[in-house]
């Protein structure tokens, strides 16, 4: 007989296929994976919060300027996940793509760091009473841009196998590993939410009103604890070889149902008539047939020229694909156009993270009687605050009652999720707009101070900026949390950190939109008889006009994410079933609405 402690060490191994034992060191490994994750989010967040403050005060760069940097910034970085992800499946593994990209960001941050720390590398302070400042040089210029590159070379392969290497370091066939992937991403967030915290008041505090050159070197270190922190982990680690990107899988269905596109497709029973092989240990979950993207389907037509093994795959998957593999492509496919939505979702978010900041130097952002200012950067801390408050309380309890009177597991459906969360979206741009025009009107009638290039203070307490913030982290609750899970849900198993990747690439969309329409915006209406809506000084503006056209823009998405919802139809798995009936089953249930 074993004993409990000879069953819970044959618990944290696992034998492959090939013999060899994998030792998951479970929780053994966790105190260097979560200081490296706590240090490398202090480091990355304490710098990339208040930037755009830092862009507009040490190198002089115009608000829309800088806003319009940010979001390019903010968008490339988000969709080079997905070449990181590519790079770290396919040719390197986590482990690599980790340290890798960790140090990557450490040098990112020293070259940012840099530029505050010596003179040469930023332009000259503007004086207080001056109009006119200089601007970077183009050399000043180009070596903050060569941090911010750095930058997004170690967000590309950090954002998307953080995760998934935790999960890596537990058994996932016993329940102890399990309860371990479990346990370990409540830790993640929490480190998020942490490293949030102290970021957007204490760091953020040390750049504002302490020194620059301070406040970005405390991020450079930390970033650096965390490369030491990783490494020293580095024989405790499961290190998971990359086996090849799930994306070629996707490619050959493409190319293949091009190949074949002048083919006819089987009117009557097309599980019988097309090639049908699933892997023998393949990871993916067996689908069920489904009559939506039937193009898709001629890339399992056989012809008399396609060879089979003697295993019953294809001798040429270039040539002919399963209809297993043909449905894993469909299920991306039908994610799409809830993608677009998600996109044009996020366009709020990216305002709060920018134009806002904006919004608050403008306000009286002191507390109370005091002299103490709330840094611009730091009122983002409300959106967070919400989403750390809301989220267990929908999850224990909001979530129960619904299911109550639902009966569904969630209590309500992944896509109605997602819809409140456009619907809060679009609230959230109109209550900024009204508290925007109340901020401008006071800053005209009753101002309490100038700062400096960019106008009079307004009177209006920065505080009540909280309101569309609130909304804004609600809507976050419901609409990112909501993609998330979507994509890992809906997406096949092995292609789950492409699901994650395109979450990314939908906030990449976000911030390039976002500039598209700042600049449109400001470029048409300079012409306009109202004036420009987005000037340097926002008391000659009408910011609260933009707002009102991102609102605008948000309930045309909830008319459309509503009509792509009743359309989509959410993936079935085989589980005993014949291929047949399955059929059956999924023609009937082919249209879904925005209820089911």
């Amino acid at each position: 007989m074993t004993t409990e402690k000879e069953r819970m060490e044959n618990d944290e191994k696992h034998v492959t296929d090939d013999g060899p034992k994998v030792n998951y060191k479970g929780w053994k490994a966790m105190p260097f994976i979560i200081g490296n994750e706590t240090f490398e989010k202090l480091g990355a967040i304490g710098t990339l919060a208040n930037l755009l403050v830092y862009l507009t005060t040490v190198f002089n760069l115009k608000n829309i300027t800088a806003t319009n940097m940010i979001n390019i910034f903010s968008g490339s970085t988000n969709f080079a996940t997905l070449l990181g992800a590519f790079f770290s499946d396919t040719y390197f593994g986590r482990y690599k793509t980790l340290g890798f990209c960790t140090f990557t960001s450490f040098l990112g941050l020293l070259v940012i760091q840099l530029t505050a720390v010596f003179k040469k590398l930023h332009p000259p302070e503007c004086g207080k009473e001056s109009k006119t400042c200089i601007g970077p040089t183009s050399g000043q210029m180009a070596f903050l841009i060569g941090g911010f590159g750095l930058l997004m070379v170690g967000a590309a392969g950090v954002r998307p196998c953080n995760l998934a290497f935790g999960a890596d370091q537990f058994n996932p066939n016993t329940d102890s590993g399990k309860k371990g992937i479990n346990s370990f991403f409540n830790w993640y967030f929490f480190t998020f939410t942490f490293a949030q915290m102290v970021s957007l008041t204490l760091i953020v505090y040390i750049q504002s009103n302490v020194s620059w050159a301070i406040g970005l070197g405390i991020p450079a270190a930390l970033m650096l604890i965390s490369c030491v922190v990783y490494f020293m982990g580095a024989r405790l680690y499961v290190k998971v070889k990359p086996t090849g990107s799930p994306m070629t899988s996707l490619v050959q269905v493409l190319v293949v149902a091009i190949k074949k596109r002048a083919l006819e497709l089987p009117a009557e029973h097309p599980m019988i008539s097309l090639f049908n092989y699933v892997p023998p240990n393949g990871i993916n979950s067996k689908l069920p047939y489904s009559y939506q993207f039937r193009s898709l389907d001629k890339a399992a037509i056989m012809t008399p020229q396609d060879k089979i093994n003697p295993d019953g795959s294809a001798a040429n998957p270039w040539n002919l694909c399963s209809i297993q593999q043909v449905e894993e492509v469909k299920c991306v496919v039908r994610v799409l156009p809830i993608w677009v939505s998600a996109i044009l979702y996020h366009i709020v978010i990216v305002q709060m993270h920018t134009v806002l900041v904006f919004q608050a130097l403008q306000s009286d952002r002191r507390v109370g009687h005091s002299n103490f200012k709330i840094p611009g950067a730091s009122y983002n801390v409300f959106l967070m605050l919400t989403m750390t408050l809301w989220l267990p309380i929908y999850d224990r309890i909001v979530v129960p009652f619904l299911q109550r009177l639902t009966g569904k597991e969630g209590g309500i459906t992944l896509l109605q999720r997602m819809g409140i969360g456009i619907f809060l979206s679009a609230l959230c741009m109109l209550v900024a707009a009204l508290v925007e025009e109340h901020r401008r009107n006071l800053a005209l009638t009753n101002p309490i101070g100038i700062q400096p290039r960019k106008g009079s203070i307004s009177s209006m307490s920065g505080l009540w900026l909280i309101p569309q913030l609130t909304l804004a982290g609600l809507a976050e609750t419901f609409a990112a949390v909501g993609q998330v899970e979507l994509y890992y849900k809906q997406f096949p198993e092995n292609m789950r950190s492409i699901g994650g990747s395109l979450f990314y690439c939908g906030m990449a969309g976000s911030s390039y939109l976002s500039t598209f329409l700042i600049s449109v915006v400001h470029k048409t209406s300079a012409k306009s008889a109202s004036g420009n809506w987005l000037p340097e000084d926002l008391n000659k503006g009408r910011l609260d006009f933009f707002y009102y056209m991102i609102a605008a823009l948000e309930i045309m998405n909830l008319g459309y994410f509503i009509l792509c919802a009743k359309w989509y139809k959410y993936k079935e798995i085989t589980s005993g079933s014949s291929n047949l009936e399955l059929n059956q089953v999924s023609k009937q249930s082919e249209t879904s609405t925005f209820g089911v």
